[in-house]
């Protein structure tokens, strides 16, 4: 365990109050992360004062270096620094399973009622609200990370490259990336990067650890796929799923609504798992419940395996495939706090690695502006094709399928959110009861 740079050591708490602790945030983590990162500052560092403030900042900048949600993997930490890889391990599962848990619920009630005239009036209206809560998302992330000329330009490229070419969504994260590192070496100043801080007395490199965490945390992230492979063969949808969902988590910089596109379109045209307009209704589904958004992924995990049953009843594979997303979604999370957070010192002074980062967070400003016109496309009208000359394949709407109340409930919800500021919570109920006044009165 690592001594904290406070001036006064905090106390620690015993494994019971931090399991005790981590359960009521985890019920409480609403709001997104900022929301999640605020509740675990109020109550490790203000409340309990478990950890100092610069220990707590220290950690999120670590987080943000890493693929997936950075707040699942700051509560990881947080009982990884209290009580090694027992307490990350309670913190971390903890924030996952209430939401975990919700999300699953929601998931089948959705699917039992897919094809009924009040729900769907009621997710006309939740469409509504997602696309104005994620246009809100769009416009606070680019306030905070497009400060520079070049990030100004990686997320137009990232737009561009989406919109425009189609380009393939982790190229997009990995190519920025790869860009950030060459200019962090050449022009810092190019990316509005800080000189990192010197220590006198940098830790050993921890490389029995990490490659302990590696092997272990690999191997539990690959069991259940070697299973299917073994069992039900490549072919089966649980094998596709696991496959991509593994693959999405090794790229997921900037949170869920970076790829939501990107999964939205594997879903429902490279795979056929789901309708284009259900992605909205999956994600307002995940804004309802506690924890990570990124917890999405198992709404279409879910009801993949649900369509496709064979050889098991719809609700066994439905409990299977979600329990394999959530499971190859946040079990690559637990591999690298534990490989890597032994490094927290060393990678905080890697100016290459923050630029790399910089970068890509200014081209999911652009993946982020791309699923914002996605979503408007798909909420306000009924039918959506695809144009093609050379490079170029734009997503195009039909004019005349228009959908006029879609367009009255997004003006509403854009108003309420902007204007009126209400909470996430708030403007779904009101954006649903809306939808199926307008819905079933039509």
């Amino acid at each position: 365990m690592t001594v904290s740079s406070s001036a006064n050591i905090p106390p620690v708490p015993s494994l019971r109050e931090l399991v005790a602790a981590f359960i009521r945030i985890g019920f409480l983590s609403f709001g997104g992360p900022a929301g999640q990162i605020a509740l675990m500052h109020r109550e490790v560092v203000e409340e309990r004062g478990w950890l100092g403030e610069e220990d707590f900042l220290h950690a999120l900048n670590f987080c943000h270096l890493l693929p997936g949600p950075e707040a699942q993997q700051l509560a990881t930490w947080i009982g990884w620094r209290l009580h090694g890889v027992r307490g990350g391990l309670a913190a971390g599962m903890l924030f996952i399973i209430p939401g975990a848990a919700g999300m699953f619920v929601l998931t089948l009630l959705y699917a039992f009622a897919a094809n009924l005239d009040w729900a769907a009036a009621l997710f006309l209206g939740v469409k509504a609200a997602v696309l104005a809560i994620v246009a809100q998302a769009l416009l606070r992330i680019a306030g905070r990370a497009l400060d520079t000329g070049l990030k100004r330009g990686l997320a137009a490229a990232a737009f561009a490259g989406l919109f425009l070419l189609a380009l393939p969504f982790p190229l997009i994260v990995l190519g920025a990336g790869a860009i950030g590192m060459v200019v962090a070496r050449q022009r810092p100043d190019l990316l509005a990067l800080r000189p990192a801080a010197t220590s006198a007395a940098l830790p050993a490199k921890p490389w029995r650890a990490t490659i302990l965490a590696v092997l272990t945390w690999g191997t539990i992230w690959a069991a259940p796929m070697v299973l299917i492979a073994a069992t039900l063969g490549q072919d089966h949808v649980l094998w596709q799923i696991g496959v991509f969902f593994s693959q999405l988590s090794v790229v997921t910089f900037g949170g869920a609504y970076a790829v939501l596109a990107y999964m939205a379109q594997e879903a429902v045209q490279g795979f056929g798992w789901l309708h284009p307009h259900e992605m909205a209704n999956g994600l307002g589904l995940a804004e309802t419940t506690p924890g990570p958004l990124i917890l999405v992924t198992q709404f279409v995990g879910t009801l993949a395996a649900y369509r496709v049953p064979e050889p098991f009843t719809p609700m066994v594979a439905a409990l299977l495939g979600a329990g394999l997303t959530t499971w190859v979604t946040f079990a690559p999370c637990f591999l690298w706090i534990f490989a890597l957070a032994p490094w927290i010192d060393r990678l905080g002074q890697a100016v290459w690695l923050k630029g790399g980062l910089a970068a890509v967070t200014a081209a999911v400003v652009g993946v982020i502006a791309n699923l914002t016109a996605w979503f408007a496309l798909h909420v306000l009208f009924g039918r959506v094709g695809t144009w093609e000359t050379g490079p170029l394949k734009l997503t195009w709407p039909d004019l005349a399928s228009f959908d006029w109340r879609a367009g009255v409930l997004t003006l509403a919800a854009l108003a309420l959110a902007f204007g009126a500021k209400w909470g996430v919570l708030r403007l779904l109920g009101a954006a649903a009861a809306g939808g199926l006044v307008l819905g079933l009165s039509a």
